[in-house]
This record gives structure tokens, sequence and C-alpha cells, in this order.
């Protein structure tokens, strides 16, 4: 992943090898990089950059919270449905069952992941576009914690909250967009596009699950 991130253009994706079994490995094709393996083909290592991963490192941690989290979703389904299973009449209300999935859902799901994309993903995608290796891009939390370092890419961090506040939500143009059209460095649709994409989409479903 690490050799694609820092030269999509001359490496395939791929982290898969065909054993030789039955001449098998005849599927193995030379992508680049001194790695002979299959081709992925599904978009996952273009995914995995635009969500801001620079590292396999990180890749790893990322699936191990996955796993934990799928974990603790699987225990809670089995407690409120074998151990703890409400009466009939509360799988049968459908107002609130709507409601809940549209905001709680759709509604939060979409503003989390607006969030990652405008806090994470698009400096880290704005640097790497630039050109920067991954391996000097500071990690995720520092854009987080450090307005500096963010506000350098994107000036309208550095004023915080106070265009939020005052309704003066143009403030934010330069990572809320609506260019249209492809990034052409990547071929793919523009991230500040798509996190303004998904904070609309949370504005409106909050807004239809109280109503």
């Amino acid at each position: 992943y690490l050799a694609w991130l820092n030269n999509p253009t001359a490496i395939k994706p791929s982290a898969q090898v065909v054993w030789p079994i039955v001449g098998q490995e005849i599927l193995n094709g030379d992508v680049g990089g001194n790695f002979q393996g299959v081709q992925i083909t599904s978009g996952f290592f273009q995914l995995w950059r635009a969500e801001g991963i620079t590292s396999e490192i990180e890749l790893y941690w990322t699936a191990i919270g996955g796993l934990i989290m799928s974990g603790l979703m699987l225990f809670g389904g089995w407690f409120h449905y074998h151990k703890a299973a409400p009466k009939l009449e509360w799988f049968q209300n459908v107002e609130s069952m709507l409601n809940h999935h549209l905001s709680g859902l759709l509604g939060l799901g979409c503003l989390a992941w607006s969030g990652h994309q405008i806090h994470i993903a698009l400096p880290i995608n704005k640097l790497l576009d630039a050109g920067v290796a991954s391996q000097e891009i500071p990690l995720p939390y520092e854009f987080l914690i450090n307005r500096e370092l963010i506000g350098q890419l994107y000036p309208s961090f550095k004023q915080g909250l106070i265009p939020f506040f005052s309704f003066n939500w143009s403030e934010y143009s330069d990572f809320l967009t609506f260019k249209g059209g492809l990034n052409p460095v990547t071929g793919g649709l523009w991230l500040s596009d798509t996190a303004h994409h998904h904070l609309a989409l949370a504005v409106l479903f909050i807004v239809a699950g109280h109503m």
C-alpha cells in the first residue's frame, strides 16, 4: 500500500500473492515496486487514500478498531434481542424507529463522516496531491489539536467557530466547496465537494428525524 501511495501512477494496487498450486501462479503479475501479485481493482487503495490513511500501521489499527467495534455491536444485538428483549409493541412503534434511523443512523453517520473528511482526510490529501511523501505528512491527530497546522492549508480554520455562529458560513468555502467535476490529480471527485455533500445530508436527516 505504501509503495502505491507514494507512486500511484507507476505501481498498481496489490496485496495478495497466489500460491503456485497446479499452475495458478500465472495469475501473479508484475504490479511494480518489485512485487508480483494479483492486481486489486476494487478501489480499496483509493478509498484508503481518500480517508487519509498514510501508513500500513494505520490500516492495521483501523482494522483492529473495526473488529472490536463489530464485536461490541454483535454483543449489543445479542443482549437486546435475547437477554433483555423488549415487548413486541416496542418493535411496532414505526414512528420512533423511523426517527431514530433518520437522525441517528443517517444523520449522525453523515455528520461523523463529513467531520472526518474535513479535519483528517482533506488536509492529508491536499498534501499528497501536492507531492508530499506519505512519511513526511503529520499524523492525523496533529491536524485536530494544532489549528495553525491545518490553518496553513485551509485559512478559515484560524477563525474557529466564529463564522458559524455569526451565520457567515461562506467563510468556510475553502474546504466546503461546490466545484463539480473531477480532481485532475486523482481522477476522483473533489473531497471538499463530498465533505460538503455529507454535511448537507447530515443536516437534512437530523431535521427529518425530528419531524
